[in-house]
Order: structure tokens, then sequence, then C-alpha cells
């Protein structure tokens, strides 16, 4: 039945009612803001990204935190260092003595007792070589027999021998001469004391206990982050990174990076190509080249907790909310662009070649 204005005359309960202006209002509000969403979904773009959290390291090995080890068996007699000392390459960080203080020179000795029993191995050994002449020219001359002629080559084989033996021995008491010189532990390269384990200076040391750290001061930084295996095939060398560190203000918006501040820019220098025993992928990002340096030293240090965003596609809104929504993967089907710069440049010359294949 059509609707007829008079008719409501008819129930002047229905005529009188009123909705409140609130209710008006509010159903107003919702139904703009419910436009203003759907506009936003299907018109405003949306940077994807992969986070992941990680730390400051130094991009060359060299230049990260490096122990300082006992080369012998014994105790910590002196440190020459103290907790937070700048020291140099080469300089002595502790000496290590043997619990028996007169080791050294025993070895010694015994060491030069070595070398006379060669010496005279040696002068035997000449002997000997000269007798083994004498007698094979006897022997020539049917003056001496066969046996008197063995005999002198035994005595040349049990020279050889002996001195084979006496010099190994040498060997051996070089090494451990060797070693007990190396009772000074040195630095291994400028830096800085970061930790004494100054437990040992009581206490027996074995080789390889570790006496210090050393923590380089200039050192080339990079950041190590770890993504999820499910972003990885988005993930690539080359990508842009945003950084935010640890203990610096920030505001970051992964889907507006124009807008985010306090971040830094960075760029994927390597991905490791198997995924750490948490199923964790690592992936290396360097400062990217032409952006703001990342902050100095004294802010961001080696060690230091990071969070990271690599930036993938740009899609809308709309289509975020759905992949989040169903958990479905980034947007990695896309191609990079050089390589589909380089087919598209590619491509004319492909189609020259065919026409003139065609005309042929």
């Amino acid at each position: 039945m059509p609707y007829r204005p008079d008719r409501i005359a008819h129930f002047p309960t229905l005529a009188a009612m009123r909705a409140p202006r609130i209710a008006v209002a509010l159903a107003w509000m919702l139904l703009f803001g419910i436009a203003i969403a759907a506009a936003i979904m299907a018109l405003v773009p949306w940077v994807q990204t992969a986070s992941g959290t990680g730390q400051v390291v130094a991009l060359d090995p060299d230049d990260r935190q490096q122990q300082v080890t006992a080369f012998v068996p014994g105790r910590v007699e002196r440190w020459f260092v103290q907790d937070g000392q700048h020291v140099a390459r080469g300089d002595p960080i502790a000496r290590v003595v043997d619990l028996d203080p007169d080791l050294l020179s025993r070895l010694r000795a015994e060491r030069a007792q070595v070398q006379a029993e060669i010496a005279a191995i040696e002068q035997g050994r000449a002997v000997a070589g000269i007798d083994v002449r004498r007698t094979g020219q006897l022997f020539a001359e049917g003056l001496a027999s066969r046996r008197d002629y063995e005999q002198t080559q035994i005595k040349i084989a049990d020279a050889d021998a002996k001195l084979a033996e006496a010099r190994a021995k040498l060997n051996r008491i070089d090494i451990q001469l060797n070693r007990q010189s190396a009772q000074l532990v040195r630095a291994p390269r400028d830096g800085r004391v970061q930790q004494l384990n100054a437990a040992t200076g009581g206490s027996l040391v074995s080789p390889g206990t570790v006496l210090a750290v050393i923590a380089p001061e200039r050192v080339e930084r990079a950041v190590e982050l770890y993504i999820d295996g499910r972003d990885m095939p988005l993930v690539r060398a080359g990508r842009p990174v945003r950084l935010e560190f640890e203990g610096w203000p920030a505001i970051q918006f992964s889907g507006w990076p124009s807008v985010a501040q306090g971040m830094f820019d960075g760029r994927i220098r390597a991905v490791d190509p198997n995924a750490a025993p948490d199923g964790l992928f690592r992936i290396l990002v360097e400062p990217a080249p032409g952006k703001p340096a990342w902050p100095a030293r004294d802010y961001v240090r080696p060690g230091g907790k990071v969070r990271g965003w690599v930036q993938g596609e740009t899609v809308l809104v709309g289509y975020e909310l759905w992949r989040q929504l169903n958990d479905f993967p980034l947007e990695f089907g896309r191609r990079p662009a050089a390589p589909a710069k380089e087919e598209a440049k590619a491509a004319p010359a492909k189609q020259a070649g065919d026409t003139e294949g065609g005309k042929k």
C-alpha cells in the first residue's frame, strides 16, 4: 500500500513522536564514518612491511668483541689493565705463571743436554761414515768380508735413528719453551677492556680460559634483524628498511613511512639462506646511501636493540586489511624493478629481430 501522509492523522501518537537530536547526530556521524572508512580502504595507499627485531653489530667480524684467553696452564700472577681502560694492540693484559717456578730453568738445561747429545751423535755418524767408505774399499779389494761391510752400514742407520729421535726431543722442548714464553698475554687489537675475569686471579687457569674481553671502539656498524619465514619471499638484498633504535625517541607509521619521525633508513646487505633454530631468518642491514646518518656511537652502540620494518609493495588499505585478517603473506608476486626494465629494453630488440627474420 502506498504511503500517504494524510493517514498519519489517524495515528496521533505516531505523529507526536520525534527522534532525539543526539540519535540523529550519531546516525549521521556513523554514516559519514562508514563513508570515510570505505573511501580510505578503496583509495589510500599502504606500504607493506615485514617487521623484525635485532641488535646493532659490527659489519667487520674483526671489529666485534674479542676474547683474550690464556695460552698455558697456570695461575694469573699479575693484571696490567683495569675495566674500561683503553689498550693498543700488543699491550700486556695479564701474566700467567706455571705452578712450578723452576720449570723454565729445567727446560733450558734439558735443551742444552739434548743439543750435546745431538752433537755427539753427529760426530759418531761422521766417524761411521769414514768406516763405511774404508770397509767398502777393502771389500772391493777382497781384504774385508761382506759381514764387516754390512756392520758399518748398520752403525750408520743406528746413528740416523738416534739423531732423528734426539731432534724430535729437541723440538718438543722448544715447543714447551715457546708456550712458557707466552705467559704474558697481550691485547690482540686496539680497543677498550670491557670485562676482566677477576675470578682467575687466585685460581688455576687452563689453555683457553677467558681472561678479558676487548671491545673495539671504532667500528663500521650494521644491524641484524630476524624476520618471520612467512615474509621471506619479499625480503631480498637491496630492499629499503626503516629502523628504530633503542633509546632514540621515534614515532612509527609502518604504512606511511614519510609520516614517521625519529626513524632511520637502511638497506638489506645480505640474507641468510637458512633459518635460525627458532625458525626466524637473519638479515644484515647497512646504512642506506644518500640518507641521513645513523645516530652517533654514544647513542647507538653495538649490542643495542633495534626494531626494523622491511618495506615492500604499495597496496590499498582495504587489501592490506583483508590480507591481515586472512593471515596471508606479503605481496611478493611482483617482479623487481631492475629485471622488469631489462626485459622491457630487450623486448624491442627481440621484436626487431623477429621482423627481420620474417622478411627473410
